[in-house]
């Protein structure tokens, strides 16, 4: 089954303790798209500007993701900078260039409003609902959003959570949109605004499942040497959407199965900078990776 995915494709900037990256290949969209075309098929949906190249396109046509719907604008593309610290978990934003995004007004083909799976990425929620309202009964709908987007158009998010299945957000983000102080109350308060699952992302401390009916979490993949962690979270919902797409299963084992599929996918995003990791990676990696992450976390009951 396929998956649309409407996003942000860009150029980013990034330093970090292990380095420095010049303009590399970034944007939610991006990373989401080539971390979930390794389970599934995947259309991309963005703007670039004349500055992206056919060598930038060809990163996505290598992974047989369709770029039909890439549209190109005079101008250049969005350009986002940062640096992080010592603590990888924290970031600060250097420089933010709309550039051509500015425009961005996503028009769905009519190809496209068929597809079987939809994951909105980090844009403005009128954007996202926009898109919502263009296709036709997908099998699941996902959407990331951001402290930027909670603070200044939280009645506009949440007008575009009504018609969301899954809300993937960090736990910072969860506390800030719920206006509660603990996480698990901040849950289960975004549970009431439409959503049927919530995902909450910790990064090196892993990911939380909440639903009406469950709890799950798993922890983060160990790593000693983390690079970049640019991208991971949507590199994470890249590979939760992937393994469901390729499952074709909605039910509570396969979400729970989504969740690890996406930790290991954005343990490989952070092990280089932009997209190169997913660039050298083979599935024989992955199924390497899922089966440690298994032994990692299986245990006998102790009673």
């Amino acid at each position: 089954m396929s998956i649309l995915v409407v996003g942000s494709v860009a150029f980013d900037t990034i330093e970090t303790p292990a380095g420095r990256a010049d303009g590399v290949l970034g944007g939610s969209a991006s990373y989401f798209s080539v971390a979930a075309s390794f389970f599934a098929p995947v259309h991309l949906v963005a703007v670039v500007g004349q500055d992206f190249t056919e060598e930038h396109i060809r990163i996505f046509r290598d992974r047989e993701i369709d770029t039909s719907g890439l549209s190109h604008l005079p101008g250049n593309t969005f350009h986002w900078s940062g640096v992080y610290g010592d603590d990888i978990n924290q970031r600060t934003t250097l420089a933010t260039e709309l550039n051509v995004f500015r425009e961005f007004k996503p028009v769905l083909p009519e190809r496209l409003r068929r597809a079987d799976y939809l994951f909105l990425a980090n844009i403005d929620p009128d954007l996202q609902r926009s898109v919502l309202e263009q296709v036709k009964q997908p099998k699941l709908v996902a959407c990331d959003t951001m402290n930027f987007w909670i603070e200044g158009k939280r009645e506009a998010l949440r007008e575009t959570l009504k018609g969301v299945d899954v809300l993937l957000i960090n736990d910072e983000e969860a506390r800030q949109l719920a206006l509660e102080s603990n996480t698990v109350r901040a849950a289960r308060k975004i549970l009431g605004y439409g959503p049927r699952s919530l995902i909450i992302k910790r990064g090196e401390y892993g990911a939380a499942l909440y639903n009406n009916h469950s709890y799950f979490a798993v922890p983060a993949y160990p790593l000693l040497d983390p690079v970049d962690p640019t991208g991971a979270g949507d590199s994470f919902a890249g590979g939760f959407m992937g393994h469901l797409a390729r499952k074709g299963s909605l039910d509570d084992s396969s979400i729970r199965q989504a969740l690890v599929v996406g930790s290991v996918m954005a343990s490989f995003c952070v092990e280089d900078f932009s997209l190169r990791r997913f660039l050298s990676l083979r599935p024989e990696q992955i199924r390497t990776r899922l089966k440690e992450f298994g032994r990692m976390t299986q245990y006998t009951d102790p009673t």
